[in-house]
């Protein structure tokens, strides 16, 4: 066991869970921590920073809606656009990039502002009460001024696949993710999704096999006479995250994906928060999982991260630093800052982590509590004979190497009792008594055709059916 305070700190658990969801920046999210909430201890926006498009100025403001009105207002976030929203560190381009979309999508009455907005306290429920019980990451960068993919990739494998743009659909690479590490070092994994595991599109060895490893975020039964798509028809005898985590079950390491996709069938909509997704379904799902882990057995052996993948071309005012890279040139650079907390009861109540964070500290947190040696740079026959380990594991580069871990933030003597949570479950039974109020009065509508999907949804579209294509069965996340 390693001499360093935080890397000690790490053994006080036992299982790391991390949910990653899509395509919000930090300020947009969490700035109302500083703005509106009195926390002088959280970098947030100041009053009155705006960014100007079209000779009009757009300051910072509380959004009025919990979601955008449709797929043509999501923000773009290409590498192309996020340049110019970060414009050489002056963090004054969002407007003018969002002015630019709307228009090229002929949106009727295009508001640039929108990007500029942020959400509360009242709109983020579930975020206000781990920020005030846990930890908030205020330097968490992505890992990519770009996409999407290219953000998830350094999430699993420590680097991109060569591009700051997402692949055209279907999104499927081949990179070696810290899942190969693992195996090799024989430490228990499982990703829980609700359609398919994302590291099935990032790393080939996943593609279809190991079906074990793979198992669905909670077993919802849907109306037998919907006409719905195979991969929504979940096996009634598979395991679930909701299941392992009451029952004790799971494993050191559980990466959760979000449900990706607004097809709107009998009204499970998205919850990974990529516009137009409401993100009170986000909180809904963040509630879902820290409930587990609060209910459950593992509390006290438990490190659950909430982060996001990328900014998703909403504002924040702190300019990307340098970042160490085996590829300078295309990778030299952090991406745009986003929303990360983090929930353990070795955490400090109402704490701020400061310190520079990215994507890859996730990878380096895991695989120095479970797998140290993996992180090794091994060369020559020994490099050859590491191969060989179960998972062909490859060295995970240089933003691994260099990367910090979240054992610093693990600093408390004892672990703390769960926080009760029963204001956030009052939250959540109003919201579902207004959804069912709503469904009442407007029938369930199966017409997808009809549908607009986000390029995200496309690419999972896309993916999906490669997957199944290629011999995943129906009904196997």
């Amino acid at each position: 066991m390693s001499t360093d305070p935080a890397s000690q700190n790490l053994a006080k658990i036992e299982h790391i869970v991390v949910l990653m969801l899509e395509n919000r920046s930090f300020d947009h999210m969490l700035g109302y921590l500083s703005l509106e909430g009195g926390r002088s201890d959280i970098e947030g926006p100041s009053a009155g920073v705006s960014n100007a498009a079209a000779g009009t100025d757009y300051p910072v403001a509380h959004l009025t809606s919990t979601h955008v009105p449709d797929p043509k207002w999501d923000p773009d976030h290409s590498s192309k656009a996020t340049d110019l929203q970060i414009g050489d560190g002056k963090m004054d381009g969002f407007a003018e990039s969002y002015r630019q979309t709307l228009i090229a999508r002929q949106v009727a009455n295009p508001d640039p502002g929108l990007v500029m907005g942020y959400y509360n306290a009242t709109d983020l429920p579930v975020y206000d009460e781990l920020a005030k019980e846990f930890c908030v990451c205020d330097h968490w960068h992505s890992s990519v001024p770009g996409a999407t993919w290219p953000n998830r990739l350094y999430a699993l494998a420590g680097r991109a696949d060569g591009s700051r743009d997402d692949k055209s659909a279907p999104p499927i690479y081949g990179m070696h993710s810290f899942v190969r590490h693992l195996d090799a070092a024989e430490v228990r994994w499982r990703w829980y999704s609700y359609a398919f595991g994302t590291l099935r599109c990032a790393d080939h060895e996943y593609l279809v096999e190991h079906r074990d490893r793979f198992a669905y975020v909670e077993r919802t039964k849907l109306p037998l006479d919907a006409a719905l798509a195979d991969e929504l028809l979940l096996d009634p005898d598979s395991a679930s995250f909701l299941e392992d985590a009451a029952r004790g079950r799971l494993a050191p390491v559980s990466w959760i994906d979000p449900l990706f996709k607004d097809f709107n069938l009998a009204h499970a909509v998205s919850n990974d928060d990529h516009p137009p997704s409401d993100v009170g379904a986000g909180q809904e799902l963040a509630l879902l999982v820290y409930n587990a882990l609060a209910a459950g057995p593992l509390w006290e052996k438990t490190l659950l991260l909430v982060v996001y993948d990328e900014h998703g071309g909403f504002h924040d005012h702190v300019p990307p630093p340098a970042a160490p890279d085996d590829d300078v040139v295309n990778f030299g650079r952090y991406g745009v800052r986003v929303p990360a907390v983090v929930v353990s009861p070795w955490v400090a109540r109402g704490s701020v982590g400061h310190e520079l964070y990215d994507h890859t500290s996730i990878i380096k947190t895991i695989l120095t509590r479970f797998a140290p040696a993996e992180l090794e740079h091994r060369s020559g026959i020994q490099a050859v004979e590491h191969w060989l380990k179960p998972g062909h594991p490859h060295y995970m580069g240089k933003r691994v190497a260099e990367a910090r871990h979240l054992g610093e933030l693990l600093a408390e003597p004892a672990p703390r009792p769960a926080p009760t949570r029963d204001q956030l479950i009052s939250w959540l039974t109003a919201r579902h008594s207004d959804r069912a109020t709503r469904l009442a009065q407007a029938p369930v509508s199966f017409h997808v055709e009809d549908t607009i999907f986000t390029d995200l949804q496309t690419n999972m579209l896309a993916a999906e059916k490669h997957l199944r294509d290629r011999g995943l069965p129906p009904g196997q996340p």
